[in-house]
């Protein structure tokens, strides 16, 4: 059974239950009451919570994007200190290519390190971007440093 079919069995039922529960209690209580700005805060974002159900490569909980977010949120309050703003956003591109790295499965070292090598040569810039490089380096490049290294193939 798929994720979303699962979901939509079994969550799709529960969040009927908890958005009725919500109506009813936004009609009971003061909306300026603790309650009220509850139900309100939970009813607001509602259909953007609902499309989880129908996408199983989503999650409920927004955790693995704003751990994907923290390092991007240190530089920026480290980026005070750089020197101009060509460094700031040298450093903004650098963070999103390895934070689109790690969130597709790249070694982030062995992708930034192939890709200066390739910068000079390759014309299409989607094979380098991390999906493209994926795609379409990858194994090479584990495969030769594995080869370097010794290491018997995966």
């Amino acid at each position: 059974m798929a994720l979303s079919d699962f979901r939509m069995q079994h969550a799709v039922p529960i969040l009927e239950r908890l958005h009725a529960w919500l109506g009813v209690a936004e009609a009971k209580v003061l909306p300026k009451s603790a309650l009220g700005e509850a139900t309100r805060y939970a009813l607001n974002p509602w259909a953007a919570l609902n499309v989880y159900v129908t996408d199983g490569r989503l999650e409920i909980a927004k955790h693995a994007a704003e751990r994907a977010l923290r390092p991007i949120a240190v530089t920026r309050k480290n980026g005070l200190f750089f020197q101009s703003q060509g460094g700031g956003r040298t450093a903004a591109i650098l963070m999103s290519l390895i934070q689109t790295a790690q969130a597709v499965g790249v070694n982030a070292k062995l992708y930034l390190r192939d890709l200066l090598q390739r910068i000079a040569t390759e014309s299409d810039v989607m094979k380098l971007l991390p999906h493209g490089w994926k795609e379409h380096y990858e194994a090479e490049v584990v495969g030769r440093r594995h080869e370097l290294l010794g290491i018997a193939g995966e």
